[in-house]
């Protein structure tokens, strides 16, 4: 940023660590829906992604665990907010947390479990952008545009809340229903056609 004008080209974002975090992206969402289809399925195909959820889990280990040794020698500014005292400990729940629920998952996945793998998953990209939110806070577009600097208007704000206060009771309507709806598993008899 050049007088809050972007001053970069247009491949800066383009580095080996922003594809190596694309290809951490496509693991966890791969796992994601591999433990949906274990929710949703059975037979065969619930079989098959129960072999691979297990693989998939231990991909996705090892990528958290580079992105979370990769991000901090890459950034400084990030390393001193995750290992300097007190901030080490306030946040040492979110590695450790992560390790928890991948033991859970494996043994989910390991006693042929139908739910407890996706929402183990869900918890697992939760705390994936948990750490994210901890490295880049309070900046939104790193390193150096912060919350409240891309902040709208206080009265751009209240419309905004007023807005969203009317629609998301009518979202959390159709999610609700929609989940009514498709609830239980889907056999070779069932058709949603």
């Amino acid at each position: 940023m050049v007088n809050r004008q972007f001053a970069g080209g247009s491949l800066d974002w383009l580095t080996p660590f922003t594809l190596f975090c694309g290809a951490a992206l496509v693991v966890a969402y791969a796992l994601l829906g591999c433990t949906w289809l274990i929710m949703k399925t059975e037979g065969k195909l619930q079989e098959q992604m129960h072999n691979l959820a297990r693989p998939l889990a231990f991909v996705l280990l090892a990528v958290i665990g580079i992105v979370s040794i990769w991000t901090p020698l890459a950034h400084p500014e990030i390393a001193s907010r995750w290992f300097t005292l007190p901030n080490l400990f306030w946040f040492l729940p979110v590695p450790i947390l992560v390790l928890v629920t991948m033991y859970g998952l494996i043994r989910a996945v390991a006693r042929n479990a139908n739910y407890m793998p996706f929402l183990l998953t869900l918890v697992l990209i939760f705390l994936g952008y948990s750490g994210l939110g901890i490295s880049l806070w309070p900046n939104i577009v790193p390193p150096s545009i912060s919350i409240w600097d891309a902040a709208a208007p206080p009265q751009s704000q209240g419309f905004m809340l007023v807005g969203t206060l009317f629609i998301i009771p009518f979202i959390l309507g159709y999610t609700f229903w929609s989940y009514y709806v498709f609830r239980g598993k889907v056999t070779h008899e069932d058709g949603y056609h």
